[in-house]
């Protein structure tokens, strides 16, 4: 039967593929696909860790006092049949053998088969057992954590051989930033979560790997199965489950045109991003990892407006990255860009970026308390001054290979500000000392808050450019948590004082001669191109995916007749429907020839 699934659409497109679900764990799993020469290590590590659970549940009935309840006797010999049950067993080798999951996973997506069985069984004492599943299972979970996981370098390689033939779209409740990195370069060519938000990460990371997502879709996961056909449009944020032939060809079709329309804007890519009028736009790419590097090159950005290196930070079993694997890596992205300007944020922990070096306790304040309003960004760096001294040193001995700027997330007090320009100071004269070359790096602020707004003129003192996060300025403007699917909908860039904020930041910043760009979500979304280009912006940031779709929005673009518009828009109550008005009054019609 063919179902459909509302959430929130963040990354165009459309993708069709069989499911493959990520169960939710009161453990944490890692999910990651292993190639066929190590299958078989994944299977010896899932019976060893059979076999130490088995020897503790029996270590446990053996000594259980003589006044227990006969029931406890019985549970655990419930839960040593479940272990030992062939079934089961093949069952999970399934996954391993046939799909490359690693044991975790394969354990997690067999529990998600059986659980929807015990669910749909008339029986209330069987369907009862569901529960003893889900203990046993996470027994074993605890267990192969205990066991040890083998390096993701040496096992996460995913590879279109993985999946036989049919195309695979992702399904779960949410996607951790660990393992959206580790899905970057997977087989899936799209995916659909239960929670999130348009900006949330996991919808950043979905429109930087350019594939299409739905978020927010509530009961996806439970409603999906595995191997279900699934359709997701990007577009309108619908999931369609097991459609019809008819349903089925109509979005196939979308696909296709879809992609003509991305090879046609693929020829822009080394046009110069020039106004009607002649106003020159600066075009960069946002990156996560060094690798990304060359995708921005290819796409014909003209440097990089933002490098997220707290992903370098990730994936690591808690241990941080040194300095001198920082420098290899700064150096990389700089060395691949080829002189042109190189962007690099200090590291952006916290939020729903937590480290796995973070204690329980530490996790726990994360989750319990408001995060978005904790220790992140720039505080977090403060309070671990001997990590952020490797960071600032390692980008300032990459700088002697190219143009590096150096960006600072979340700075609102200017006390901040003072101590990390001292932390630069030191840092600069240790690598001098030792004899290190050091380029000309200028430092600039990410503009995130309102009060950072409202302290323009003085970062002004300090910094040498500032560039606006439209995501977290939405968020800490309108007080809404960008990631909740709850509160989505009040979730609005468009938003009067949000407008206002970036109109004045643009105007302060061209005031007292200084560098600005926006490198938030808004930068990369056409609807809001002439906006900000009328507000005076001339530096947008943006996924290297993005890039074709804005240059043609600039190369149909007369900034002179944008301004006047754009004044009247910031006064007016509802700008959205006031600047739509108002450029079908102001603009041509204007068709640019596109070179083919």
């Amino acid at each position: 039967m063919s179902i459909q699934v509302f959430g929130l659409p963040v990354s165009r497109g459309v993708a069709i593929g069989r499911a493959v679900l990520v169960a939710s764990s009161r453990v944490d799993v890692a999910h990651y696909f292993v190639p066929a020469s190590q299958t078989r290590r994944e299977i010896d590590r899932l019976r060893r860790a059979r076999d130490a659970v088995a020897a503790e549940l029996s270590a446990l009935q053996r000594d259980l006092p003589t006044e227990a309840p006969p029931e406890l006797s019985a549970l655990l010999d419930v839960h040593l049949m479940l272990l030992h049950d062939d079934a089961l067993a093949e069952a999970i080798m399934h996954w391993i053998l046939e799909r490359h999951y690693n044991a975790e996973w394969a354990l997690s997506a067999q529990l998600e088969v059986v659980a929807r069985q015990f669910d749909e069984m008339e029986d209330e004492y069987l369907r009862g057992r569901k529960a003893d599943m889900e203990q046993v299972t996470e027994r074993l979970l605890r267990a192969l954590a205990r066991d040890g996981m083998p390096s993701l370098s040496s096992v996460a390689q995913p590879a279109r051989d993985f999946a036989g033939e049919d195309p695979l779209v992702l399904v779960a409740n949410d996607i951790a930033p660990a393992d959206m990195l580790q899905f970057k370069r997977s087989v899936f060519t799209g995916f659909v979560t239960d929670v999130g938000g348009k900006t949330s990460h996991t919808a950043i990371v979905a429109r930087s790997m350019d594939i299409p997502a739905v978020v927010g879709a509530r009961e996806a996961s439970r409603l999906i199965r595995q191997d279900d056909w699934v359709v997701i449009d990007g577009d309108s944020g619908v999931v369609v489950v097991n459609p019809s032939p008819i349903v089925l060809e109509e979005y196939r079709f979308r696909q296709r045109q879809s992609e003509l329309e991305r090879a046609r804007l693929n020829r822009l890519r080394h046009t110069p991003a020039l106004t009607l009028d002649g106003e020159n736009v600066e075009l960069l790419a946002n990156i996560e990892l060094p690798s990304d590097a060359q995708a921005a090159v290819d796409a014909g950005a003209v440097g990089v407006g933002l490098f997220r290196t707290e992903f370098l930070f990730m994936n690591r079993g808690g241990v941080l990255p040194s300095e001198e694997e920082q420098f290899e890596a700064y150096r990389s992205v700089v060395q691949t860009m080829a002189g042109l300007p190189v962007t690099i944020r200090t590291v952006d922990i916290g939020a729903d970026k937590p480290l796995e070096r973070m204690s329980p306790q530490e996790l726990r304040h994360e989750h319990s308390l408001n995060p978005a309003l904790g220790l992140r960004a720039i505080r977090w760096s403060l309070a671990e001054p001997a990590m952020f001294r490797q960071q600032i040193r390692a980008i300032l001995r990459a700088s002697a290979y190219g143009k590096i700027k150096l960006l600072l997330p979340m700075v609102v007090h200017l006390r901040e500000i003072r101590q990390t320009m001292e932390l630069i100071k030191r840092a600069r004269q240790q690598l001098l000392d030792k004899g290190h070359s050091i380029g000309d790096v200028e430092v600039g602020a990410m503009i995130e808050v309102p009060a950072a707004v409202m302290m323009l003129p003085a970062f002004f003192r300090h910094f040498d450019f500032v560039s606006i996060g439209t995501n977290d300025l939405i968020q800490y403007t309108l007080a809404i948590d960008r990631a909740d699917e709850q509160v989505a909908h009040l979730y609005d860039p468009w938003h009067p004082a949000v407008l206002k904020l970036i109109a004045d930041t643009i105007a302060c910043a061209q005031q007292y001669g200084k560098g600005v760009s926006v490198c938030g979500e808004m930068a990369g979304d056409p609807a809001f191109t002439e906006l900000l280009l009328g507000m005076g912006l001339r530096s947008f940031s943006m996924h290297p995916a993005q890039i074709a779709g804005i240059k043609q929005r600039v190369l149909r673009a007369d900034t002179r007749k944008l301004q006047s518009a754009v004044e009247h828009t910031l006064q007016a109550d509802d700008p959205q429907n006031f600047w739509a008005a108002a450029c079908d009054r102001v603009e041509d019609t204007v068709e640019i020839a596109l070179p083919y």
